[in-house]
């Protein structure tokens, strides 16, 4: 029991510091992390057959039982997004072998990358408040650090701005938890439920809820407060716009996923409407940039802040269905979400440009990576039976028997809407007249599509085989309905 739970956080924290030592061998750094990122896998599909035949499991470090040391905890939520957060890791080391770069894999980039995977497996595992800041922390200066890399014009001025906005998130942060443990007199995520429902409904505590909206809507990218993430995720290189893309955004949705439905449910008349009126205008405000550009990567970027409305919506409704939606669609959108920034980023080194208005005629040379983006595409959209699909029915089924009729008909529109914005891509990137590009013949294809067709697989295979998965996300939205089972699990109550 304690080795699955601990292993997902400890296997990328000796990995990156044993990687510092071959800093100048690239050779072995891509053996070690390549191997290091398998085990993860092995180690997550262990985690969650355990969480699933025997339920939650808790370690509580140092033998301070709950609620007073620290304790990790893995139920089905955090197990699945373990699982799906070490095989993104795994796709992106693979495809880093080929894109990256060697002078940035000199400058510590598989230790970064290790760390990063600390900080969010960490955020995903913990069950005290307090150490999710901690683990913020790991993962956002993991983060600063990929972000620089490479040292051109544009991502330095963007870290800048990352590192500022994310700066002032912490502080809130912290002022959030101190609010917090002023009030409940615990840093325990379950014993925070527990004192919050003797409490009862409070001001003070509707006051602390939306100060936590606010710390982990800047995380997640949420309406009004995504407006850092454009520019921050257009700088990097494709496998660290991946990683970013896929996992970052999703630690800040997981956050306000946990607290909303763990303790932050006294008053859900106003804090849950509040976010369901902020998630759909997410969705609005991502759509409309997705159409609006013709730039690949502001597109994708852009569909980022639509998964981000649409799953949180989702967790506002709080209704069984709408919350199976959300853990569906969750972990739907981590895989196609890291597929398709690896499929752009093939397509960028091709033609050396990330301007639709520049290519054209690809699929007549790449016919492998103009299908596997036709797949990843309509996986995005939701077209029946791709994973995308299932999510949007459950969260759309949910909404409409809470009676959130225009969210529910926000969210179908916005199905094709970025439909057109992907296929956009697929018609101007893929269809017409071939080109010849300057450096395509330096370009190795075959290799780079390891990566994208590996998640891809594994996102139709999570459609095509729902019902051998179901079991496992309902297990997890049951948790989420229930807190009491959390509770029950953590405290031994």
């Amino acid at each position: 029991m304690i080795n699955f739970l601990i292993l997902p956080i400890l296997i990328p924290f000796f990995t990156g510091i044993i990687l510092i030592f071959f800093v100048k061998n690239v050779p072995v750094q891509r053996w070690i992390s390549c191997i290091s990122a398998f085990i993860n896998v092995v180690v997550s599909l262990l985690l969650v057959q355990k969480v699933h035949i025997n339920g939650i499991q808790t370690l509580d470090v140092s033998s301070w039982q709950a609620p007073f040391g620290i304790t990790l905890v893995s139920d089905m939520l955090s197990a699945l997004l373990v699982l799906t957060t070490s095989l993104i890791a795994f796709a992106t080391v693979l495809y880093s072998f080929r894109s990256v770069g060697i002078e940035r894999e000199k400058y510590y980039y598989y230790s970064a990358l290790n760390f990063l995977l600390v900080g969010v497996i960490g955020a995903f595992t913990t069950g005290d408040i307090f150490n999710l800041f901690v683990f913020f922390e790991v993962l956002l200066m993991s983060s600063y650090v990929l972000l620089v890399i490479g040292g051109t014009k544009i991502q330095l001025r963007e870290t800048i701005k990352y590192i500022l906005v994310n700066v002032i998130s912490s502080a809130l942060f912290v002022i959030a938890v101190g609010y917090l443990y002023s009030v409940v007199g615990t840093l325990n995520m379950a014993h925070i439920s527990v004192r919050i429902s003797e409490i009862g409904q409070s001001g003070i505590i509707t006051v602390i809820a939306v100060l936590f909206l606010i710390v982990f809507g800047i995380k997640g990218a949420i309406f009004p407060l995504y407006f850092w993430l454009p520019g921050s995720y257009y700088a990097p290189p494709a496998p660290v716009m991946a990683l970013f893309g896929a996992l970052l955004t999703k630690v800040g949705v997981y956050s306000i996923i946990r607290t909303y439905t763990l303790f932050f449910v006294t008053d859900t008349g106003y804090t849950h409407s509040l976010l369901s009126i902020l998630a759909i205008l997410t969705v609005i405000v991502g759509v409309i940039g997705a159409i609006a550009f013709n730039d690949l990567k502001k597109i994708i970027i852009y569909n980022i802040v639509v998964a981000v409305g649409v799953i949180l919506f989702g967790a506002a409704v709080m209704t069984p269905e709408s919350l199976t939606g959300s853990v569906f669609y969750l972990i739907h959108d981590m895989m196609i979400k890291a597929a398709l920034f690896f499929l752009i980023g093939i397509m960028i080194a091709i033609t050396g440009t990330s301007d639709l208005r520049k290519m054209s005629g690809l699929i007549k040379r790449y016919p492998g990576l103009g299908w596997t983006f036709f797949i990843a595409a309509l996986a995005l959209a939701g077209i029946p039976p791709l994973s995308g699909f299932i999510g949007k029915l459950f969260i759309v089924q949910g909404g409409i028997e809470g009676k959130h009729y225009w969210g529910s008909g926000i969210i179908l529109l916005s199905s094709l809407l970025v439909l057109f914005s992907i296929m956009k891509i697929f018609i101007h990137g893929f269809w017409g007249k071939p080109q010849d590009f300057a450096n395509e013949d330096k370009v190795p294809v075959r290799k780079l599509l390891i990566a994208p067709v590996l998640l891809v697989i594994c996102s139709a295979l999570y459609g095509l085989g729902s019902e051998f998965v179901f079991p496992y996300i309902s297990q997890a939205a049951e948790t989420l309905a229930n807190p009491n089972i959390y509770i029950e699990a953590v405290l031994k109550e």
